[in-house]
């Protein structure tokens, strides 16, 4: 009783469809039968109409639940067609040699109109029934597909983002283990800088949207992290101009572009390091990005191809779709990355 007071509940929407649609063919299908205008509500119910629909709707029932799940939906055409014809050819017997001999016995009941007629008059009531059901079907599985390429784009978002954090943690350890092998005094500020990117990282990019003012303190953190280590060997310029920062942003996308800039411009030059940094967002929610590094192209092997940039582009891809340009420049000794995101507003 339980199980099928809760399967009635799943399907209440399609119940009330149903019944919305077999109400209508049957007020539609009583007005034709009686094939005059002056119809009261009395003649709309009378039994004899209430029996032959009856044998139309079960018969619509059988092909809706029954053919089609079983036959058709599984490409089983052949004998979804044969238990059609069989199903088809017992309402026609029914009509013709027990409803009409009952209801009709001195008119319809007295001769069989042939074959092709008796095709015209039953199958139309019963595929427009079935017609019905596989429009609902159609739209359900439309439905299920969308969710489940919500979830399979949300699952590649967390596997995206889950291989940022090993990324970021193997160039840092990397450098603090050199920072430490040296007992540079610079160890302990690194370790504070590192702490509190991570923190942001760990805590606060659970979600695939955070407060713009969030992500920009990020980014101001994993910068300051990452001039540390330039120290006298160049120049870091980080500039903002937020006119309103009531806007949200998916996390970690721009600072992969910072990270890649020091990353490659310290692995081809040991001075003359230059970054520079841009981000403005205007009234609109039009956030540009803007970083410039230069590095010595004859160490650009393998410079700005790894997985940081392939990830990101990835991820812009799936969060925002033509919401977005990215421009990745290389001109000589110059890499320039612009990116345009239209943000989006939060919602109180």
């Amino acid at each position: 009783m339980t199980f099928s007071f809760q399967k009635l509940k799943n399907n209440y929407n399609e119940i009330t469809y149903q019944g919305v649609i077999i109400t209508i063919l049957f007020i539609y299908f009583s007005y034709t039968l009686d094939g005059t205008q002056n119809v009261s509500l009395y003649s709309l119910v009378s039994i004899h109409k209430f029996a032959f629909f009856g044998n139309y709707l079960v018969a619509a029932i059988i092909i809706n639940y029954f053919l089609l799940p079983y036959f058709y939906y599984r490409n089983q055409t052949l004998l979804f067609v044969i238990f059609l014809s069989f199903l088809i050819s017992f309402v026609i017997l029914t009509d013709e040699f027990i409803l009409e001999q009952i209801y009709y016995p001195d008119t319809r009941g007295q001769y069989f109109p042939g074959i092709l007629f008796t095709l015209i008059e039953t199958l139309p009531l019963i595929f427009i029934m079935v017609a019905f059901k596989i429009v609902w079907d159609f739209n359900k599985k439309q439905s299920e597909i969308e969710q489940l390429k919500s979830l399979m784009n949300e699952s590649e978002l967390q596997f995206l983002k889950y291989q940022i954090n090993p990324h970021f943690l193997f160039n840092h350890l990397n450098n603090l283990y050199a920072y430490a092998l040296e007992e540079s005094p610079k160890t302990p500020s690194i370790i504070l800088e590192l702490s509190s990117v991570l923190r942001y990282m760990l805590y606060d990019c659970k979600e695939n949207e955070v407060m713009l003012s969030k992500e920009l303190m990020h980014l101001k953190n994993y910068t300051a992290l990452n001039e540390l280590q330039i120290h006298e060997r160049g120049i870091v310029n980080y500039k903002e101009e937020i006119l309103s920062s009531d806007f949200k942003i998916s996390p970690l996308i721009l600072v992969v572009f910072i990270e890649n800039a020091f990353k490659h411009s310290n692995e081809s030059q040991i001075k003359n390091i230059t970054i520079d940094i841009d981000i403005v967002v205007n009234k609109e929610g039009l956030l540009t990005f803007t970083c410039i590094n230069n590095f010595l192209p004859h160490f650009a092997k393998s410079t700005h191809s790894g997985i940081g940039l392939e990830n990101v582009k990835k991820r812009l891809h799936l969060l925002y779709p033509n919401q977005h340009e990215l421009s990745i420049e290389s001109i000589d000794n110059l890499f320039k990355v612009t990116l345009t995101l239209n943000l989006k507003h939060i919602e109180i």
